[in-house]
């Protein structure tokens, strides 16, 4: 008997957030930008920190200046350490807070955000570098080194190194560095 799993408000979120994401991949950087605005709004400050980092971490890909996008990759970040810091170690998801993995079960969203980390100090990086500030750029690069190796291995594990090492190369090229 197939067991289903009822949808929740925070999927209804989450399924926004990837309609939205849809609309920036296809070209609507604009329309993406809006619905997320009015999402994040919708949130508010108070909401549920999962969906604060997913949505603002999008978002910054939407912005046209890099200020802006640093803005928003900074506002993702604290929403993911400010998660981290509130939940006592070992304590377990309350229903309402399971996420879907990329595989059958739930996920707890502790775990989903801390998978989050590398991608956001690598953006934060690239901000820094987009605005000419090379030395927060190697800091946020050495954080994301740092929290890449907390991942299991796989493609996006290798894809978020890989990364890492072209904006390494990038910042070295534009020092001058051998």
């Amino acid at each position: 008997m197939e067991t289903r799993r009822e949808a929740t408000p925070e999927d209804g979120v989450l399924t926004r957030i990837g309609q939205a994401i849809m609309l920036h991949r296809a070209g609507d950087r604009e329309e993406a930008r809006n619905r997320l605005s009015a999402l994040w709004y919708e949130i508010g400050p108070q909401g549920d920190a999962f969906h604060r980092c997913t949505l603002a971490h999008y978002m910054a890909d939407t912005q046209d200046d890099p200020r802006d996008e640093l803005d928003w990759d900074l506002r993702a970040l604290e929403a993911a350490e400010g998660f981290v810091t509130e939940r006592p170690a070992g304590t377990a998801a309350t229903p309402g807070e399971s996420r879907v993995a990329d595989g059958p079960g739930p996920r707890h969203p502790l775990i989903a955000l801390r998978a989050f980390f590398p991608s956001l100090h690598l953006n934060i990086a690239a901000d820094y570098a987009a605005l000419d500030r090379p030395a927060d750029a190697r800091a946020q690069l050495r954080r994301a080194r740092a929290s890449v190796n907390a991942l299991a291995d796989g493609e996006y594990r290798q894809g978020l190194r890989d990364a890492i090492d072209r904006l390494q190369l990038r910042l070295d090229g534009a020092a001058g560095t051998p």
